[in-house]
């Protein structure tokens, strides 16, 4: 007996629906609900909250740069790892027409954190260290808060 409907060939692609004609039909959230947030866009959010706080009071923060970094850089040739722990931001004074800038890394402030309070808590306590040192004053002056729990 001769089959009347001869079997479907397999594409390369993907299959669209699956047998009942339903399957994926879009995302599950929109881009705006935060479960479509990439872990980076968060932790920039963080950075984010953190350096406004910051500039009510400091409003020359205005003019400095606040950048997130997956993981610190060696940039000098012959540089190498040391026994130093990982460093968790950094800053850049102001030069040649450049602004000065705070750097966050990413990476490493994630893995030393459990929680999104826990780094939140230690996102800020970087901001306010690289922000001190930029302005050459004390973490408690820049933000009176620093330290407390």
């Amino acid at each position: 007996m001769d089959n009347p409907v001869p079997p479907r060939a397999a594409g390369p692609g993907p299959r669209r629906r699956d047998r009942h004609g339903r399957g994926m039909r879009g995302p599950i959230a929109p881009p705006q609900v935060p479960l479509a947030a990439s872990r980076a866009e968060v932790f920039a959010d963080l950075v984010r909250d953190s350096v406004e706080r910051l500039e009510r009071r400091w409003p020359q923060l205005a003019d400095v740069d606040f950048l997130v970094l997956e993981v610190p850089r060696l940039d000098a040739p012959g540089q190498t790892w040391n026994d130093e722990a990982v460093p968790l931001g950094g800053t850049v004074a102001a030069q040649d027409g450049h602004r000065a800038r705070v750097v966050v890394y990413r990476r490493p402030v994630e893995i030393r954190s459990k929680g999104r309070d826990e780094r939140a808590a230690l996102v800020h306590e970087i901001v306010v260290e690289q922000v001190a040192d930029l302005l050459g004053l004390t973490p408690e002056t820049v933000d009176p808060r620093y330290g407390e729990d």
